[in-house]
């Protein structure tokens, strides 16, 4: 889908799409296209726009009014030396390059520097050195893969958990400042000659070779390492450039703040601009009350050909282009494609965004997301075709084939492709649990035909099968799908939920409150600790349960009465991943004081769906 009508110009992928069913009611879905060659390595990139044009900006950075900008040239030559004091210090595939802070130039450039060399790294989540009060996931992760050296850009705000949770013989490494009883080597001072040895280290790389290790979000228990090979991203490279096939004429510009410890930004984002030779600028802002001015800077000032954020930020960007001229104009400038990823989009921000666009450029800019895992590079299913409003998954991508097998009343999405983990670091019996008897990589979600029967029309998520639950109907619940559109229809009051009712005999919600937005409905003056008892905050959410309620169906769609929880989601519990996603699971299991409240009669803290009289 190439130029559809209303929409602004940009060339897509045209996929020839097959398929077929089984007896047993799996499906198997394929291109017909095959996926074209790809590099043997990601850093053959290095080289090539290197030669091809050396005075390109690869990745910049904010330094005050200006940008520190390091070109293909200065890549190229950045990785020979470094990799160079890497490899004198013996880090190896078993003596990995752990990283543990934010997106940077020298996080980047190191990272690269170690994969040129054969070296794999680990970006580790800054929340697990920052945030966690007892680094015990930081300890599991070290554990699994024993780093020989850690990066850090700053030292001091990382020195706790880095005493606490490494050991002393990991070799310390930053840009800024020395880590106390720790032998601690600067940025500045690893530029060394490179010798022949880098040359043979990089040759010695193939397709299988490993180049980083990425953790699962650890919802469940220590995060898992998953294995990242060059076959896996030279090939999820090759089909996202199939793609987004105008990137091929077009270098991709982004501006991005999504952190590269995960696989949309630290895979797909990272390798898309290095692929296609095109330029990276770090955002260090956030879709946050206090971290959105930051981005809102950055847009005004470069223009984006590709875009992608969570649904939180496209929410907080179409709000404040309402009144932001000049933000509004540079961001749909050049724009040809946005994605969002990591949670469901609102139905009204799907929509402001397409007028926002017309009212700017003349047309729509196709709004798309997909499917993928850290598990697979993470490119797999994505879609293309203009849809009415978000949620479409797509279809597979070159390469890729995806089985759907009927599991309870469900339909578990499974892949299989060249852009698929060989496994977990050093744990066969998990590695061999993720995949079926055919070798396909199974996921864990469910998807739904959008339209029943036709592969080519995409799918919608349907949940975690995990999280599905029964009420004492028998009736199973779909919690994922439940759970997006009850936050859709709290029209940002609240910014998730939690769906409550396993083997009960009907359905409640803990809801993860908005605090911004009900300390602008509470009456004035209103403290903090109370905001969500306020009687303006229970009448709205009141109103908005009812309204609900009149399209909700059945009762394993109905929620009766929900909660507003005034105390934060603790990630050291793992009720929240440090990517902001809910866990289901450990809400309940940590707050069941909470549930029990939900089915007890009276509670005062628990609101019903109906127009409550605001005092």
């Amino acid at each position: 889908m190439a130029n559809a009508p209303g929409y602004r110009q940009a060339k897509l992928w045209n996929p020839a799409l097959r398929w077929e069913e089984r007896p047993d009611g799996t499906w198997l879905i394929w291109r017909d296209d095959p996926i074209a060659p790809y590099p043997d390595r990601m850093t053959d990139l290095i080289d090539h726009w290197a030669e091809k044009t050396p005075e390109a900006v690869w990745m910049a950075d904010r330094d005050g009014d200006d940008w520190r900008r390091v070109t293909y040239g200065d890549l190229a030559a950045t990785v020979r030396r470094v990799g160079q004091w890497l490899l004198d210090r013996n880090l190896s595939v078993e003596r990995p390059l752990m990283i543990l802070s934010e997106n940077t130039l020298e996080h980047a450039m190191i990272a690269l520097s170690a994969q040129y060399v054969g070296i794999p790294s680990a970006a580790i989540s800054p929340a697990y050195s920052l945030v966690a009060s007892d680094f015990a996931k930081l300890r599991g992760i070290a554990a699994q893969i024993t780093p020989g050296a850690v990066f850090a850009q700053q030292a001091a705000p990382f020195e706790d958990a880095i005493l606490t949770a490494l050991p002393e013989d990991v070799l310390v490494i930053t840009a800024e400042g020395r880590v106390t009883g720790r032998e601690t080597a600067l940025w500045s001072g690893i530029d060394t000659e490179p010798t022949d040895a880098v040359s043979a280290a990089h040759a010695a790389t193939g397709p299988e070779s490993v180049v980083k290790f990425l953790f699962t979000s650890g919802t469940t228990g220590t995060p898992k390492a998953v294995i990242q090979t060059n076959r896996m991203l030279t090939s999820n490279q090759e089909i996202v450039a199939d793609c987004y096939a105008f990137l091929r004429e077009e270098p991709p510009v982004v501006v991005n703040w999504l952190p590269w410890s995960h696989t949309a930004a630290g895979n797909k984002v990272f390798n898309m601009v290095l692929y296609n030779g095109g330029t990276y600028y770090i955002d260090h802002g956030k879709p946050t009350p206090g971290g959105m001015a930051e981005t809102i800077r950055n847009l005004r000032e470069i223009s984006p050909n590709w875009h992608l954020t969570v649904p939180a930020g496209f929410e907080a960007l179409a709000r404040a282009m309402e009144t932001d001229d000049a933000l509004r104009e540079s961001f749909f400038r050049d724009l040809k494609h946005m994605m969002y990823a990591g949670a469901g989009l609102a139905q009204h921000t799907w929509t402001r965004l397409e007028e926002l666009a017309e009212q700017t450029v003349g047309h729509r800019v196709l709004m798309s997301t997909g499917l993928g895992s850290t598990e697979t590079a993470p490119f797999s299913l994505y879609c293309t075709d203009p849809q009415p409003g978000p949620g479409n998954v797509g279809i597979p991508s070159q390469g890729v084939i995806m089985k759907l097998v009927p599991v309870e009343d469900k339909l578990e999405v499974r892949i299989k492709g060249p852009n698929v983990t060989p496994g977990y670091w050093r744990n066969p019996e998990m590695t061999a649990e993720a995949f079926d008897q055919e070798g396909f990589y199974m996921l864990g979600d469910a998807l739904r035909f959008a339209e029943p029967g036709n592969p080519a029309r995409g799918f919608f998520f349907d949940g975690r099968i995990a999280e599905n639950f029964k009420l004492q109907t028998g009736t199973w619940v779909a919690v994922g799908a439940l759970r997006a559109k009850l936050v859709d229809q709290m029209g940002g009051l609240a910014s998730d939920a939690v769906i409550v009712g396993e083997n009960r005999d009907r359905l409640t919600a803990l809801l993860v409150p908005d605090m911004a937005r009900l300390a602008r409905i509470a009456a004035p003056g209103t403290p903090a600790t109370g905001v969500t008892r306020d009687p303006a905050v229970r009448a709205a959410v009141a109103g908005k349960l009812a309204d609900h309620g009149r399209t909700a169906g059945g009762s394993s769609g109905r929620i009766t009465a929900a909660m507003l929880m005034d105390r934060p989601l603790d990630l050291d519990k793992g009720e929240v991943t440090d990517k902001g996603s809910v866990n289901q699971r450990a809400v309940l299991r940590h707050r069941a004081d909470l549930v029990e409240r939900l089915y007890a009669e009276d509670d005062p803290d628990v609101i019903l769906p109906k127009r409550e009289v605001s005092a």
